[in-house]
């Protein structure tokens, strides 16, 4: 999964608010923006929360009174829905991929051949979770909002100690939205130390910014909630980027990537003509007569770079000019001898 460029997933989550033809139009936006994947949830919310669970801040600011239950059972997706949905990514021709939050939800995701695994933050400590998904020997990528780093050392100990499957650290920030000030960007270049694996970033911040310094920064999986509109009802709208910026940040992501290079350091060839007009030659001060010999004084450094470069000049001094030299004209290694 992992390869030089950054893996970029769309993350449509819940925003289809249980309405398989909005999901379709998210998909749609998601091939439009140049995405690798889009992602949903998969969940049965008797399987999830408790009937009574409170919903988290952010959720009651997004959609009022009630419990999570309440919320989360309008925004299942079937098993028809979960194939509808996938047979649509491959005819649009994008990776279709979702989290599950529950065994049964595993089980749905392997009956529809699921390539990888993505496993949220929440259940990062979800060790029974891990050890069903990791025994599918699926590349898996794990969120590690909340987390502290033994937290994330036992997952990845309980992972590894099953698979030897593909594993990526994601860093997140479980806020919604983040604030630039809880980022916290350094602690994904902590993960790849520490656990010496692939790094990338779940965003949750406002704009597209963040995703693309974690790229500049080696992110290798770069994961960004979206939706059609982020004034519609439902829980993640309102932190998700909107059509427009996703696709903005994807191409932002590509263009670093291109600006990355093979890290030499060289005269690029498309630097050729800039290096003649930009650099300096020796020049001559003055005219410079047959047989004289050259001094400081007669000597000056201007563009541009078509005669002798200016750090050979103690090499030239005290040499005869054997043909005469305009003011103002570079001097060139056939017009000087001993």
């Amino acid at each position: 999964m992992i390869s030089s460029k950054c893996f970029i997933i769309a993350e449509a989550g819940v925003n289809h608010n249980g309405n398989i033809n909005i999901a379709k139009m998210l998909i749609d936006a998601a091939v439009e923006a140049g995405v690798d994947a889009i992602k949903f949830q998969t969940f049965k919310a008797d399987g999830l929360v408790t009937k009574k669970a409170p919903k988290a801040e952010y959720q009651k600011e997004t959609t009022g009174s009630g419990n999570q239950y309440e919320m989360l059972k309008k925004l299942e997706l079937s098993m028809e829905e979960h194939l509808t949905l996938k047979e649509y990514c491959h005819k649009k021709g994008i990776l279709f991929i979702s989290t599950p939050f529950d065994f049964e939800s595993v089980d749905l995701l392997e009956k529809l051949n699921m390539p990888l695994y993505k496993i949220s933050s929440g259940d990062l400590t979800n060790i029974p979770l891990l050890k069903y998904i990791a025994k599918k020997n699926k590349p898996i990528i794990l969120s590690t909002g909340m987390a502290n780093l033994g937290e994330v050392e036992d997952a990845v100990e309980c992972i590894r100690n099953i698979s030897n499957s593909e594993l990526t650290l994601l860093h997140c920030t479980s806020n919604y939205p983040t604030n630039y000030k809880d980022v916290n960007l350094n602690a994904m270049i902590t993960l790849k130390n520490a656990f010496k694996l692939e790094v990338g970033y779940s965003d949750h911040t406002l704009g597209i910014e963040i995703p693309i310094a974690a790229v500049a920064m080696g992110a290798k999986v770069i994961e960004k909630h979206f939706t059609l509109d982020r004034y519609m009802e439902g829980p993640d709208h309102e932190s998700s980027l909107e059509p427009e910026e996703l696709k903005e940040m994807v191409k932002s992501i590509r263009n670093i990537e291109n600006a990355f290079g093979d890290g030499m350091k060289k005269c690029n060839k498309n630097e050729e003509k800039s290096k003649l007009v930009s650099r300096k030659s020796i020049v001559a001060k003055r005219a410079i007569q047959i047989g004289e010999i050259i001094r400081k004084d007669m000597l000056d450094f201007k563009r541009p770079a078509n005669g002798i470069e200016p750090k050979w000049v103690d090499d030239i001094i005290g040499k005869k000019a054997i043909c005469p030299i305009e003011k103002d004209v570079c001097i060139e290694w056939r017009k000087i001898g001993d």
